[in-house]
């Protein structure tokens, strides 16, 4: 139990100076749970102002259709094209309307690739390390692939001999 003195420093400490819960807590040596029991916020709600019908109400219908006629306008200019019309409510409400009735895209996110058999065919070469002949001559294997794109086939040839490079010294 805190005193009502106490009471009266957490609450001009929250409301007038602005303090975080956190900040009094630790500055008084108290809990958080104590500092915000003492600031009591639930009673300060008006039970009588909170209505069930939005503000946004009136202007739903003006929102989804410009919504319908252009899906990319954002909800800021689309704020402040209700707000000239008379609407006194909160932007972060036209946000959360515009989230739930912005129409979804329909395009998809890549493009399909079609091509004709033999027009188009992606090729790659790799090297894949050494290998250790017979004769102790090292010699690396090597790849080539191919892939053609209209049949979806991988064609590949490997090599193991490569020209012979003089000797460095």
């Amino acid at each position: 139990m805190i005193s009502e003195d106490q009471r009266t420093k957490i609450r001009r400490l929250f409301f007038a100076e602005h303090w975080p819960i956190g900040t009094i807590a630790s500055e008084l040596g108290l809990h958080h749970d104590t500092v915000e029991l003492a600031i009591e916020p639930r009673r300060f709600i008006k039970r009588g102002l909170i209505s069930s019908v939005s503000l946004l109400e009136p202007y739903r219908a003006f929102v989804e259709q410009t919504l319908e006629q252009h899906p990319r306008l954002r909800a800021t200019r689309l704020y402040e094209m209700i707000r000239d019309r008379g609407y006194t409510g909160s932007i972060y409400a036209v946000r959360r309307h515009v989230r739930k009735a912005r129409p979804v895209s329909r395009h998809e996110a890549f493009f399909r690739l079609t091509v004709l058999p033999g027009e188009q065919a992606q090729v790659d070469w790799g090297s894949f390390g050494k290998i250790v002949a017979v004769a102790l001559d090292e010699e690396r294997e090597r790849i080539l692939l191919a892939f053609t794109c209209a049949m979806r086939k991988a064609v590949s040839s490997s090599s193991t001999r490569s020209p012979r490079r003089p000797p460095t010294r």
